[in-house]
This record gives C-alpha cells, sequence and structure tokens, in this order.
C-alpha cells in the first residue's frame, strides 16, 4: 500500500439553488454520505449543510476520481431523500457541478470547524468566498 494524506473541502447546490435542503432532509443526506463514503473507501471528516447547499471535509485516496466520488455521493443522497420525501414535495435533486479546494493536514482542524459551522458562518456573513465557489464564477448565497 502507498502512502498518502489527501484531503478535500467539497461543495455543491441544490438544483437552481433551491432552498430543498430542511431538517427531515439533513439527516438522511450525512446518513447517506457517510455510508457511501465508507463503502468507496473515503473518510468524511465532517459535514455541514445550509437549505440550498453543503460543504463535505473529506480525504479521499488517490485510486479514486474525484469527479467519480462526487457524482457517487450526490447521486446516492437525492435518491435517499427523494425516498423519505412525501410525494407532495418538491423532488430533491443537486445542480450539475461542484468546487473543490485541497488543502493539508495541518488545516484540518480548522476546516472541520468551517464546515461545521456552515450555518453560523451564513447567518452571520462570515464565509470564506475561497471555500464557498461551486461553479465558475458562481459563490454559495448567504441567506439575508
Amino acid at each position: 500500500m502507498s502512502y498518502w494524506k489527501l484531503y478535500y473541502h467539497i461543495a455543491w447546490a441544490t438544483y437552481d439553488r433551491l432552498p430543498l435542503i430542511d431538517a427531515g432532509s439533513e439527516g438522511v443526506i450525512a446518513r447517506t454520505l457517510h455510508s457511501k463514503a465508507k463503502e468507496l473507501g473515503c473518510y468524511i471528516h465532517t459535514l455541514g449543510m445550509v437549505e440550498e447547499h453543503l460543504h463535505v471535509a473529506a480525504t479521499i485516496p488517490p485510486t479514486l476520481a474525484l469527479a467519480k466520488v462526487v457524482g457517487e455521493m450526490k447521486g446516492c443522497s437525492s435518491h435517499a431523500v427523494n425516498h423519505v420525501r412525501p410525494p407532495t414535495q418538491r423532488v430533491f435533486k443537486w445542480q450539475d457541478g461542484y468546487g473543490v479546494v485541497s488543502f493539508g493536514e495541518r488545516s484540518l482542524p480548522a476546516i472541520t470547524v468551517y464546515v461545521r459551522n456552515q450555518k453560523r458562518h451564513h447567518a452571520g456573513g462570515t464565509t470564506n468566498p475561497l471555500f464557498e465557489r461551486i461553479d465558475a464564477g458562481l459563490q454559495c448565497r448567504s441567506p439575508r
């Protein structure tokens, strides 16, 4: 086995940035992402969500393509949410694309705190623009 330590801060948004992540879907998303990460051989250090996007601090082995991991996580989590949502609620789906920043092991404690406290950062306007990029030219929005 080769030696590696790879850390990623990944963010992706709901379809059309709709406020689809509620208290009920948050738990489903978190459980599903942790389960999928374990299945793939990845490790999620922490998750953070607001109504229209989420952040993940993760370790992903070099044998896996980052795009494949994110695609599988997005697919399984939207599938899981849609299976527990009442039929009267809007279909849950993710927007295409994602943002990712790699970081070193020394930054892991600060990144996990930032990811875990997404609700507070967005409510208080203390987000870090580097970590809020999701797709070309667009950033996550702070609800105000």
